[in-house]
Parts: C-alpha cells; structure tokens; sequence
C-alpha cells in the first residue's frame, strides 16, 4: 500500500520518508505562510466561523460567488453583487471578505484569469522545481496537512467491496458539498447545486459500485470543518487504479495560482504520448478542490472542462490566484 505524506511546514515539505525538501520555485501571492503552530499544522488563514452562525450565511456566499463568476465580464458593483447574497452591501463586503478570505473586488478581478496564460508561458520551470521537490501547498481556503493513503489494486478491483463509506452534505462557499468518507480518511468531495444533491450522491456512489453507504453526519461534519474552516490533518483515501493514482499524486504537486496542461503532466510522469490518459484520469478524481485538478488547463490557456462545472472551476482558479 503506498503511502505519500504531503505536510508544509515553515515553508519545506515534508515527505513520508523524513526527508526535508525546501520549497523551490514557491510563490504565495499577498499572505505569507505562517509557522508552524505547536501541533505541527499551519492555522487557517480564513474561513472563520463561529457555533453560533447557520449555514445559511455560507449559502448566501455560495450564492454571491457563483454570481460573481458568472457575471464578472459586466463588472457588478457592489451593491448588486450584495443583493444576489440578499445583504446590505456594507454587510455583504464584511461577510464576503471574511468568509471566502478577499474582497468582493478583488475576486471580480481575479476571475479573469489573465494571469492563467502567463503562468503558462513562463511558469514551466517553476512547475519542474515543484515537481521534483515533491512541492505542494496551501489554498486560499485552507492550510491543510494532507495525508494520502492509496488502494491496492487488488482492493480497487473489487470495486468497493466490503468497503463502508459514510457519507453527509455540508454548507460551502461553493455550493452544498458531498462530503465521503472511509475509516482510514476522506474519499470523496464533491459539489451540489440546490437540488442537485441526490444526483450528485448517486455520481459519487458510482465510483464504489460494491461498498456500503450510510448518511452519517456525525463522522463528515469534522471533516467538512478541516476543510473549510479550521485547517488541520486531514487523510485522504484514494481509490483508483495505480495510473490514476499517480496522476492525482501528480496534480497535489502543481502550487496553488500556478497551472498545468494534460500534456506536461504526461510528460513528468515519464509517458510523455499519455496526455489524452492523463485527461481521463484527471476527470476521475473524486476529490474535488483538495487533489485541484482546476489546475491542469488546456495548452492554449482554455479553461478546458470540469466534472463540477466550469464556473466552479473558475471560481476554485480566481480564489487561488488573488
């Protein structure tokens, strides 16, 4: 079974070996990573959120989110993105600044993407010094130590057998998110629409064919909390064939705001004629936003397609980029 710890820690990398990495080619745009804190994880740089507040606030920002980035070519002000989030505007940009962690601004701007194509041109070293230090890194959302733990083939090919996954929705910035796990860690992510959730239930449960599904909020609530507002350890159980899961370790690797095309990918991995493999196991990954596979674009800068959506995809890369 193999077995890849991904964990930053005062700007190095630490891999399951012990080996210390420094973190060549890095660049964290406006926040610094802070030390270390005593219990050997980053804290959360946002996404504060106290007992006391609902998940309706969080769907409001869902809402104003996915409005930002499917009107950002029209520049709305700020009043009109605060009525999509049914908010005063002075509420909206307190509420909006703290929860997705930049301003309502700020976000427009970045859902440009301008810098996409850029940090394809010239990004390529940057991307070889991460991939060969073995580099992955925070998001704007959360300060992670991932844990990745992957299936044996002979466990993946019995498609889930005996396998228990619990299962439960939870409020987000981008939309319900399906939240599923296993004993030995999360396995899978994803996101919903209002209304959608069932059919996103059933897509996920497709991946597993064989195992056993209960609701069990009780074990994806605390996850769903390390993920989104409290950072933390977090063990992801991968399930996939062994090219899959080499193609997801791959992807932990890109830094946030930086990008990556199927055919680079193929090429680092050593099979430089695999990209159209590369495409399809990356639309497999069944953890979305945590193994960003919003990273990887096509080679002309297009965004390319999304399991999730293209406007999530574009919110996860404006977020990551700001």
């Amino acid at each position: 079974m193999s077995f890849v710890l991904l964990c930053i820690l005062c700007g190095e990398i630490q891999l399951a070996s012990g080996m210390d990495v420094p973190a060549r080619g890095r660049q964290l745009s406006k926040k610094r990573v802070e030390k270390a804190g005593p219990n050997g994880h980053i804290p959360p740089m946002t996404m504060h959120m106290t007992p006391t507040e609902s998940g309706a606030t969080y769907q409001r920002i869902a809402r104003a989110v996915r409005f930002l980035a499917e009107h950002y070519r029209e520049q709305p002000s700020l009043e009109v993105a605060a009525s999509s989030a049914a908010l005063s505007p002075h509420h909206f940009q307190r509420l909006f600044t703290r929860y997705v962690g930049i301003s309502p601004k700020a976000f427009v701007a970045a859902l440009t993407l301008d810098r996409a194509k850029a940090a394809l041109e010239d990004g390529a070293s940057v991307l070889d010094a991460s991939f060969e230090a073995g580099l992955s890194g925070p998001s704007r959302l959360h300060d992670l130590c991932l844990k990745v733990e992957a299936m044996t083939p002979g466990e993946y090919g019995r498609g889930g057998e005996g396998l228990a996954i619990a299962y439960g929705f939870h409020p987000s910035p981008f939309g319900t998110a399906v939240v599923m796990a296993t004993e030995r860690g999360l396995c899978g992510l994803a996101f919903a629409d209002d209304g959608d959730e069932e059919t996103v239930l059933a897509d996920m449960k497709a991946h597993w064919r064989q195992a056993r599904f209960q609701c069990d909020t009780s074990r994806t609530s605390s996850m769903a909390r390390r993920i989104f507002e409290d950072g933390g350890d977090v063990s992801l159980h991968l399930t996939g064939t062994p090219w899959q899961t080499k193609v997801w370790q791959a992807l932990l690797r890109i830094p946030p705001g930086r990008f990556d095309t199927y055919g680079n990918i193929a090429k680092r991995l050593g099979a430089p004629t695999a990209a159209r493999a590369v495409g399809a196991a990356v639309g497999r990954n069944p953890i979305a936003w945590l193994i960003p596979c919003h990273r990887v674009l096509r080679g002309d800068g297009d965004l390319g397609g999304y399991h999730w959506g293209t406007t999530r995809k574009r919110i996860f890369l404006a977020l990551e980029a700001a």
